[in-house]
């Protein structure tokens, strides 16, 4: 379902975004096709519209020369020239009724030479004629072939004036006529063209007395007051082309409107037309793209099908697709190489995670999984109480590391893979298994045997031990330390038997007895020594440790005031903890440099101290294998002295020979760079180490300490005498001074002055002292 749904989503994402961008496009080409034929529609208007002014124009010059000749005819007339004559005004007022009457003149007047009003015919409501005359006589005099255009009573009258001569000018004929609907009709007839006049009167008040627009248009053109734009009505927009006329007694202008629509009409179905082959291009556009991204979909459903089988970890099966000469081909087959070099990598990958390659055995993670399974089996055929046990053996090889530095890590390889083998023969049943943990250690799992069984294959692979390997022409002895742990006796689960099995064997290794069951008591140094460390830079951190000083004085009354610097761990619930239980793991964990910077502090601190500045104090500070191998000691112990404001010659080093011993060249390096400095440098527990007396003599050593051990022997035995004796005249003769530590009793310290020991150092003298009371003792002693 979700395979369907994503190939769906996929072919509507490509089909929908393709008939967005086509619909936006065709939009596009919409607007702008109805655009232009709008635009194009109102510059058509515009121009018919110029035509239509001037057409409008033309009419209603027209109409003034038939008002011209009607007038012209009636000033030629005899009867009315006689008339006149005569000044009868009855005939004179009769004449002007009658002519006009005939040519529907709304306006009949005679006017004299000097264009006073002798003789008038008018329509009913023309009140305003006598105010209009004196506003028109003097236009029509300027221009007496023109026609002028009066509003009277919100109607436009069109006028003319001719003369009446005899054969002289006797008067002016004057005639007006009503701009009438039936102009504006022929205008509409003609030219499909609306026209309105629009009038407007001294008052303000318009009006629109002529007119071809329907009532609401004509209402809404009273509302708006369009002069010139466009006219919104129901028939649609009209465009307005406004043309004033000269005009007397209000404002006339002459509006000509055209529809747009109407012109427009042509092309809607051009539109319409362009619609349906949009409709008809889209629909064809989206048929056309499905079946383009369903074969796309297609094959890209197989390889999503295919990645699934991939991320199940089959990778057996071919993918489709993969003749395809097109970019699918190609991705297909690339894909399908892909599955072929995941499957041989997953392949090479489960090999080397779960067997080992130098010896073919299985690895850590293989054995764990084979124990796993093994207590499993056992768990499922009865209650834990009554299953069959089984039992885990862990040996590690001794002095292996020595075979290595002696004969080459390759034939240490190829004693593993001998060791293996003996292993593998030395299986007591098919069941069982044999794997390497790690370096030189191997596992063995046995299966349906309890604790004597184990023991008894643990003594068996210790007695083939006993037969030395044979390589070329180099034969090797081999020992090991074997521990067992039994299910479900020693350990209730596989992970629980695995490492109390190794907790075994590692006690094994300590007591040198060959193979050993797992006992509860052998973990407890583990996890008290894992509780110990990490209380230990608790302490370190909260400023537990505190600094003891144990005096080594003088035996032959030369000034010298020495001490060496201990360090003792005020613990808060254990209290005062021997410096045995913290220094060995110290060392053994690199947490020993620490230690010895916090002792280089505390020392720095106290010769900064003015309780004692007018001592000569010099402190011995004791260095182990780490510290002596760090390059950057030197550099440390400088920034204390720099930030204390010390002299190295305030401290005396001391170092034992397997610290120097464990790598010459870089101690003897290290040793003349703090010999540089000024420190003054003593090997600690001289005589139970294995330093060549040769390479001491190259060392910037300036003091030699005798191990307590023979220090308290001299009072038993003559050989510890002659060692002391013999150090003292070899520390002598070097030019280097001679510390004894370890005086216990007077007797030991007057035999040291007579062998003509430099320094002693001893319970004798006093016990390791805190700061506070070493400087009262000194105080006592001077």
């Amino acid at each position: 379902m979700r395979l369907r749904l994503a190939r769906h989503s996929l072919i509507l994402r490509m089909v929908g975004l393709s008939l967005l961008l086509l619909l936006i496009v065709q939009a596009a080409g919409f607007m702008v096709v109805r655009s232009s034929i709008d635009h194009n529609a109102r510059a058509q208007v515009a121009r018919a519209l110029d035509l239509d002014e001037n057409i409008w124009r033309r009419l209603l010059e027209q109409n003034a020369d038939q008002l011209r000749q009607g007038s012209a005819l009636l000033a030629a007339d005899y009867g009315f020239r006689s008339a006149v004559n005569s000044g009868d005004a009855d005939t004179i007022q009769s004449v002007l009724e009658n002519h006009g009457s005939r040519i529907g003149a709304a306006v009949t007047a005679l006017l004299a030479t000097d264009f006073a009003l002798r003789a008038v015919s008018l329509s009913d409501g023309m009140a305003q004629f006598p105010a209009t005359l004196q506003q028109i006589v003097p236009r029509l005099a300027a221009q007496p072939q023109g026609s002028q255009i009066a509003v009277m009573d919100g109607v436009p009258y069109q006028f003319v004036m001719v003369p009446m001569r005899a054969p002289v000018v006797i008067g002016w004929v004057l005639m007006g006529f009503p701009i009438v609907q039936a102009q504006a009709d022929e205008m509409r007839q003609l030219l499909s063209v609306h026209v309105a006049l629009v009038v407007k009167e001294a008052g303000g008040a318009a009006k629109v007395p002529v007119t071809t627009l329907p009532p609401d248009a004509r209402a809404q053109l009273l509302r708006e007051g369009v002069v010139q734009g466009e006219l919104h009505t129901a028939e649609g927009t009209l465009l307005a082309r406004a043309s004033p006329l000269d005009s007397v007694g209000g404002e006339v202008s002459s509006l000509l409107l055209r529809s747009v629509d109407e012109v427009v009409a042509p092309y809607r179905q051009l539109q319409v037309l362009l619609a349906i082959i949009t409709v008809a291009g889209v629909l064809l556009f989206a048929i056309g793209t499905g079946l383009v991204a369903q074969r796309l979909a297609t094959p890209l459903r197989s390889l999503l099908v295919a990645t699934q089988r991939l991320s199940r970890g089959e990778y057996d099966v071919p993918l489709e697709h993969t003749r395809r000469t097109d970019e699918i081909g190609n991705l297909a087959r690339s894909f399908d190489h892909m599955r072929v070099d995941i499957g041989a990598q997953q392949t090479e990958i489960r090999r080397l995670a779960y067997w080992d390659r130098l010896t073919g055995l299985p690895n850590r993670e293989r054995f764990r999984e084979a124990v796993v399974q093994a207590i499993a089996s056992a768990a499922s055929a009865g209650s834990t109480a009554a299953a069959q046990p089984l039992a885990v053996l862990t040996l590690d090889l001794d002095r292996f590391k020595h075979v290595n530095d002696v004969l080459g890590y390759a034939f240490g390889d190829r004693l593993l893979q001998a060791v293996a083998g003996r292993l593998t023969e030395l299986l007591p049943s098919a069941g069982d298994i044999v794997a390497r943990m790690g370096g030189n250690e191997f596992a063995i799992l046995l299966q349906r045997a309890d604790a004597v069984a184990a023991h008894g294959t643990a003594q068996h692979i210790t007695q083939s031990f006993e037969v030395p390997l044979a390589f070329d022409d180099q034969t090797v002895d081999l020992s090991a330390g074997i521990g067992f742990a039994c299910w479900p006796g020693d350990a209730a689960d596989a992970d629980t038997l695995l490492s109390r099995s190794e907790i075994a064997m590692y006690a094994a290794k300590r007591k040198l007895s060959g193979a050993l069951q797992y006992d509860a008591s052998f973990d407890l140094a583990s996890s008290q020594t894992l509780s110990l460390l990490t209380e230990l830079r608790h302490a370190v951190e909260h400023n537990e440790l505190r600094l003891y000083l144990q005096p080594k004085v003088p035996l032959h009354g030369q000034a010298s005031l020495a001490a060496e610097a201990l360090v003792r761990w005020q613990h808060p619930q254990r209290g005062l903890v021997p410096p045995m239980e913290f220094i060995p793991f110290a060392e053994q964990t690199g947490f020993v440099r620490q230690l010895t910077l916090w002792m280089f502090e505390q020392v720095a601190r106290l010769l900064s101290d003015l309780r004692t500045a007018g001592m000569p104090l010099r402190v011995s500070v004791n260095l182990s294998t780490r510290d002596l191998l760090d390059p950057e000691l030197s550099d440390r112990l400088a920034d204390i002295l720099a930030r204390y404001q010390v002299p190295a010659s305030a401290f005396c080093l001391e170092i034992t020979e397997s610290a120097i011993m464990d790598d010459p060249q870089r101690a003897e390096a290290m040793l003349n760079r703090l010999s540089e400095q000024g420190f003054k440098l003593s090997i600690d527990d001289f005589g139970t180490g294995y330093s060549s007396l040769a390479y001491l003599k190259r060392l910037p050593v300036d003091e030699l300490k005798i191990d307590k051990s023979f220090v308290m022997g001299m009072e038993v035995g003559e050989d510890d005498v002659m060692i002391v004796r013999s150090t003292i005249d070899l520390a002598h003769n070097l030019g280097l001074t001679v510390v004894a530590e370890g005086v216990e009793t007077a007797e030991i310290m007057e035999h040291l002055r007579t062998l003509a020991c430099d320094e002693a150092q001893g319970y004798h003298i006093t016990r390791p002292l805190p700061v506070d009371d070493f400087l009262a003792w000194q105080v006592r002693q001077g």
